[in-house]
């Protein structure tokens, strides 16, 4: 029998908030480089607030404020002392009170961004906390992985597969890995890149972009003013 994965929460109210996006992947994928990749690419453009989740430490949000790609006051680190999983999808409160103090510090803000502690191909946001979710995967892990499945994998709004620079050096099929992922995601996006050597991610940053102007158009745009620079 499968493993349940029911969302336990409600979406939160949608009106004259951020966007608030979720970036799930194992460890070692590349998430916290998206998420560096993105405020590099859409700081100058978007006011921006970051949560990242480590089960012990703050690694992850001293790796984003080393960087210097966005303001450090603007990312809050979530010490999760738990399953990765379970912060974001089934005990959300301590993530949801780290987004709602960026908001109320800095906003009104276009795009908060959750970045989940590593975790496996099950691990999905609960739609209480992100509104639209991102699932990245690495080419190091094999060709094998996309047809795998899991509701990371086969759910996510959008699927990211990193380090495709890396490919030809673990005998990964970068053709294998799209037919597959196409095959098990139901027409939802999958895009390859190497962060590594595309820092800002741009292709992705454009999908967000995307996400974030549809969201504003439905639900209404908050209050307009300069987007804040990243740190110097």
């Amino acid at each position: 029998m499968g493993a349940q994965h029911d969302d336990l929460h409600d979406a939160a109210d949608p009106h004259g908030r951020a966007l608030r996006l979720g970036i799930g992947g194992p460890v070692g994928s590349g998430k916290t480089a998206l998420g560096a990749a993105l405020c590099r690419s859409l700081g100058p453009s978007l006011r921006l607030g970051v949560v990242t989740n480590d089960i012990y430490t703050t690694e992850d949000a001293d790796f984003l404020r080393r960087a210097g790609v966005i303001d450090p006051e603007r990312i809050l680190a979530v010490q999760t002392g738990c399953c990765p999983h379970t912060a974001i999808r089934d005990d959300i409160a301590a993530n949801l009170d780290a987004v709602e103090t960026l908001e109320e510090r800095f906003g009104p803000l276009d795009l908060v961004i959750v970045e989940s502690g590593g975790d496996n191909l099950t691990a999905t946001f609960s739609r209480g906390l992100a509104d639209r979710q991102i699932f990245v995967l690495d080419v190091s892990g094999g060709d094998k992985v996309p047809r795998k499945g899991g509701p990371g994998v086969t759910s996510a709004d959008l699927l990211v597969v990193n380090k495709t620079d890396l490919a030809p050096m673990v005998g990964a099929d970068l053709t294998v890995m799209s037919r597959d992922a196409a095959a098990v995601r139901d027409g939802r996006p999958v895009l390859f890149t190497s962060i590594r050597e595309d820092k800002g991610a741009h292709a992705v940053a454009e999908w967000v972009t995307h996400m974030v102007g549809a969201w504003q158009h439905e639900h209404g745009e908050p209050h307009h003013h300069a987007a804040q620079a990243p740190a110097s």
